[in-house]
């Protein structure tokens, strides 16, 4: 007689599986993005030496730092200028060598270059690439989608696990047994910590998507579906930020202003082209209008693109909702274009509202200390899912429960993997992966079967 499938051993089973896959990846995961969460204040403390200088003459002007900046980098090309952020700071400026960005801190008296940086090998930038691609490019960032894609997956069947069965009291699933020992410790220790930052856990998998190679640009194409929400995404994707020339093919018909805007933290984009004559002078002009402004710092002023004279003061705090654009006369002084948060889509709204908060940054330490809590639960629940796999695991094979019942398709099932299958499309793939090699390869290896815990039980 065929028992009723998916049971609970198959749900379990699903979730050990998954889990082999993500764990290790959760962990790095973990640990990377408890440290990117504090980007700011560590940049900030980078920064102090550069923040705090002793001046006792007159500042020099914009025009000249980004002189001494581009003189600074040889065959370079003036990119964008970060006005200092004290009375006392040094300017950033930011310029182009063979695709290459490199961060100048000018010193504002003596104009000479106090420090320079290749600008994607700064410390919260490497974070950050060893976060979301492992510092393998966009091969990285598919094998993090993979993990985050099972993670949903795994997510999902260990709350299926949690609901309790037949049991009244609290305790072993919304508080651990505190005077429990062995292996209902380590039970308690992963089902309830499971329990409390499974919803963060998977708003941050989900958060984080936009930014995979695969997943970015399966929504980019979805979003390009409607006139409305066209064009490059205001996000890097896959570690490859949006450039100038990407947004400017997309959107032929947008203004500088909202070009900019669109650019991310780390893009090249605002790099003109060598034969672009850029008349540095008119920064002279456009600093004093920014600082009266009130732009939410990192500021990024920006040159205009070739044929425009507009330039751009553009916010590019982590906190997205608070960006804003401006487009800028230098001729005049005064601002002729305004692009804000809510000028945009809805799609790009709520992924930026959503990439805030992945990056703690949305409302404050309170954001943090959540993200910095579940980050730490992860790397706890990691360890005990280890401790009891390790402790139930038979020799000789690598211990997955037993499977009490074939396989066989339900309608919910089905359901349930179509649309799964539909918005993560790399579980999908791996998905169809799976059961081929379930269905030829390991019925020629009947070893590797029974060590994977793969046999098929007799009917």
């Amino acid at each position: 007689m065929r028992r009723k499938w998916p049971d609970y051993s198959a749900l379990w089973r699903w979730h050990f599986y998954a889990g082999l896959l993500c764990l290790p990846f959760f962990c790095w995961l973990a640990v990377t993005g408890s440290v990117y969460l504090f980007r700011p204040d560590i940049e900030a403390w980078l920064d102090r030496p550069y923040e705090s200088l002793h001046l006792g003459g007159v500042r020099a002007t914009p025009s000249l730092e980004a002189r001494a900046a581009v003189g600074a980098v040889p065959g370079s090309v003036f990119s964008h200028y970060e006005p200092p952020a004290t009375a006392t700071g040094a300017a950033q400026v930011v310029v182009a060598d063979d695709g290459r960005l490199f961060r100048v801190y000018v010193h504002p008296e003596t104009l000479k270059p106090m420090k320079i940086e290749q600008d994607d090998h700064r410390i919260m930038d490497l974070i950050a690439h060893l976060h979301g691609s492992l510092l393998l490019g966009d091969r990285g960032s598919m094998l993090v989608e993979l993990a985050g894609s099972w993670g949903v997956v795994m997510i999902l069947t260990g709350f299926c696990l949690w609901l309790p069965r037949g049991r009244r009291a609290l305790s072993g699933v919304v508080y651990p047994r505190l005077n429990a020992r062995g292996r209902v410790f380590w039970r308690d220790l992963h089902a309830v910590s499971g329990f409390w930052v499974s919803s963060v856990t998977l708003f941050m998998l989900l958060s984080g998507l936009p930014w995979a190679v695969s997943w970015g640009n399966y929504l980019t194409w979805a979003r390009n579906h409607w006139s409305a929400t066209t064009g490059a995404p205001d996000w890097p994707v896959g570690g490859s930020p949006a450039s100038a020339a990407a947004v400017r093919r997309s959107m032929p018909g947008m203004t500088e202003a909202e070009m900019a805007a669109m650019l991310p933290s780390s893009s090249g984009g605002s790099a003109v082209a060598r034969s672009t004559a850029v008349d540095l002078r008119s920064l002279d002009h456009i600093v004093p209008v920014a600082a009266r402004l009130d732009v939410p710092r990192p500021i990024w002023i920006s040159p205009p693109a070739a044929g425009l004279k507009e330039w751009t003061v553009s916010s590019h705090i982590q906190n997205r909702p608070l960006r804003v654009t401006y487009l800028v006369d230098p001729d005049k002084s005064e601002v002729t274009g305004k692009d804000r948060f809510a000028d945009k889509n809805i799609v790009d709204r709520a992924v930026n509202v959503g990439i805030a908060a992945h990056e703690g940054q949305l409302f404050g330490r309170i954001n943090q200390a959540i993200l910095l809590v579940t980050a730490f639960s992860l790397v706890l629940m990691s360890i005990s899912a280890i401790v009891m796999w390790w402790r139930r695991r038979p020799a000789h094979t690598l211990g997955a429960p037993a499977s009490n019942a074939r396989p066989h398709f339900s309608t919910m099932l089905l359901v349930t993997t179509l649309a799964l299958s539909v918005v993560l499309p790399l579980f999908g793939l791996s998905l169809v992966v799976i059961i081929a090699a379930d269905r030829l390869f390991l019925p020629r290896f009947p070893t590797v079967a029974r060590w994977l815990g793969l046999a098929r039980p007799a009917e």
